[in-house]
């Protein structure tokens, strides 16, 4: 067989054998400037009203709190990595870590546009302590997305055992820390407890 069609052959077996890959990545690039584009139909602020862009707000008690890159809740996000990496697990094992880390992002885009939805930001404030919510900024709910995937990974190296074990720690510590936790936000969610929101209150 000539040399040029051996080479061209093997250009065709790799590239064939990426493309899977690049169309993974590709998707994954274009989550996050769609997600800003629904954030921002939603009424959402690009950043915060105050004019300021922080890469760390740890006032929860504060009209900083969601409006800036990280904050206290950001571990919360962090925690949704590791449950999608349990659900995922369950789902499909057998599945390309990049499937499985895309399937993560997308879902915690997804929750994120409609965390910022007048629906939930109007079932936060009537439900749980947040009175004052207004929303996320985008900057605000990329840096949520980037602690996803940091969860994910996070728990992807550790294994399910491990994971668990910083799960139940970052919950105990939220609820130290701020009185609340990616548990009790659920709870209050679905069912309020008044006893929770009076000791939650500012």
């Amino acid at each position: 067989m000539p040399l040029h069609e051996v080479t061209s052959g093997m250009t065709r077996h790799v590239l064939t054998a990426n493309k899977p890959k690049f169309i993974s990545w590709l998707a994954f690039s274009a989550i996050f400037p769609v997600t800003a584009l629904l954030l921002h139909a939603e009424g959402r602020l690009w950043i915060c009203a105050c004019g300021k862009l922080l890469a760390w707000s740890g006032r929860v008690c504060s009209a900083d709190n969601s409006q800036h890159f990280l904050d206290p809740y950001s571990f919360t996000h962090l925690l949704h990595g590791v449950l999608f990496f349990w659900l995922i697990y369950w789902l499909g094992p057998q599945w390309r870590v990049t499937g499985q880390l895309l399937l993560a992002t997308a879902a915690e885009a997804a929750w994120e546009v409609l965390e910022n939805t007048n629906f939930i930001i109007e079932r936060y404030r009537s439900a749980t302590a947040a009175l004052g919510y207004n929303g996320d900024t985008v900057v605000n709910s990329f840096g949520d997305i980037l602690c996803c995937i940091a969860g994910f990974l996070i728990a992807q190296r550790l294994g399910l055992r491990r994971s668990l074990v910083l799960f139940a720690a970052c919950e105990l510590i939220l609820i130290v820390w701020i009185h609340d936790s990616l548990l009790l936000e659920i709870l209050m969610l679905i069912a309020p407890v008044n006893a929770i929101k009076a000791w939650q209150m500012c």
